[in-house]
């Protein structure tokens, strides 16, 4: 699967790409996977069940970060192992990524009259980097998965 989704970027891109930016798209495609659930949750909750939008971001938040972790120690970073120490980690700061992501929705949704959705959107765009790169130094501070594929060619 990690070759796969290398060689893909590679064929997209054209050309051969760097270990980091290769983590980085694997990264990517993880958290758009985990991205997809947390909206579909959101939505549903929102629209379904008629539950308040911040719980329901909140719930989507959960199934997210549950199945983002999964996908990110399987195809993106080197995971040490230790799930009780790297999880509640990676779920600090995906609590601090979700803060970011109440506040933002506040704004765009009570402030600015944007629709949820188009507004969840935003708020995923402005998290992402902070996510990353803070799981990226705090949590797997080793070597990534991409890296050791690199260093084995």
């Amino acid at each position: 699967m990690i070759k796969f989704i290398d060689d893909l970027v590679e064929k997209i891109l054209g050309r051969k790409v760097n270990k980091g930016l290769l983590q980085f798209f694997r990264y990517l495609i993880c958290g758009g996977i985990a991205t997809v659930s947390d909206m579909t949750v959101l939505y549903s909750f929102t629209h379904f069940l008629h539950i308040n939008y911040l719980i329901a971001a909140a719930c989507g938040f959960i199934v997210g970060i549950t199945i983002n972790y999964s996908l990110n120690t399987i195809l993106v970073f080197k995971s040490s192992g230790e799930v009780k120490k790297e999880f509640p980690i990676f779920a600090l700061i995906g609590i601090g990524g979700l803060l970011w992501t109440e506040v933002i929705l506040w704004i765009l949704v009570d402030k600015l009259n944007f629709y949820i959705m188009i507004a969840k959107m935003v708020a995923i765009v402005l998290v992402l980097f902070w996510n990353f790169f803070m799981r990226k130094k705090f949590v797997f501070p080793q070597e990534s998965i991409a890296e050791q594929k690199m260093d084995n060619l």
